[in-house]
């Protein structure tokens, strides 16, 4: 099979509003179950985060994982949304194209050239993306907008997962969708849960990545379900 899933796929899929499962929180020996359930109650669009220890402290996982679950998650009709967090991504998009990521997003603090990295994202088969931290101002997308596919806001300072959502980011995320043309997904990463999701879809929220919320409880599944049914 191709390392990407199609582009009609992924056009559905970030066409719509999801809530998208982050593996960070998942229990690694029990990966591929664990994934099997929430992809089973609905879940296409699975979120990995990578890091490298010097972006942010921690050190994750890298293009072997994405490898490993390509095929799971593509045969299901779902998408691989990789988040880099590391510096230089640059060095790196090749390697998560290859091994099967259908969206590669980076930092735009991570890089002195985020534009060519967002060129090459798309060169590479895959779809672009640019995060802001809490600390980035909006202004910066504006900067790049031709050649993004997703932009991502997160509601919490990057690194480390269980974190509560930043009050601030409902009003950053509503200057976000005022920015952005209105069929580019926007994205919000850091303590969502059935509280904050309502808020985050009522200023223009179409993607909700949830981590602990859904790996965290008894059953993967049903937490996820209880989410996707907060939209």
């Amino acid at each position: 099979m191709s390392a990407a899933a199609s582009s009609s796929t992924i056009d559905e899929l970030l066409g719509t509003r999801q809530v998208v499962p982050s593996i960070l929180a998942a229990d690694y020996a029990r990966l591929g179950e664990q994934l099997g359930e929430v992809l089973a109650a609905g879940a296409r669009v699975m979120h990995v985060d990578v890091m490298d220890g010097h972006f942010v402290p921690p050190i994750t996982i890298g293009a072997t994982i994405v490898d490993a679950i390509r095929e799971q998650v593509h045969d299901a009709g779902g998408i691989l949304d990789v988040h880099l967090m590391v510096e230089q991504p640059e060095n790196h998009i090749d390697a998560f194209a290859e091994a099967g990521a259908d969206i590669v997003s980076i930092h735009p603090e991570a890089t002195p050239h985020a534009h060519r990295v967002l060129q090459s994202i798309r060169e590479a088969g895959c779809r672009a993306g640019l995060v802001l931290n809490p600390s980035t101002p909006v202004d910066v997308v504006s900067e790049v907008v031709e050649s993004l596919d997703l932009v991502l806001c997160m509601s919490v300072n990057p690194g480390y997962g269980g974190q509560s959502f930043i009050p601030a980011s409902v009003d950053k995320l509503a200057r976000l969708r005022q920015r952005l043309p209105a069929e580019l997904p926007l994205e919000v990463d850091g303590g969502i849960n059935e509280r904050t999701i309502p808020e985050s879809v009522s200023v223009g929220a179409t993607l909700l990545v949830a981590g602990s919320a859904i790996f965290g409880a008894d059953d993967p599944a049903e937490a996820f379900r209880r989410l996707q049914a907060a939209i």
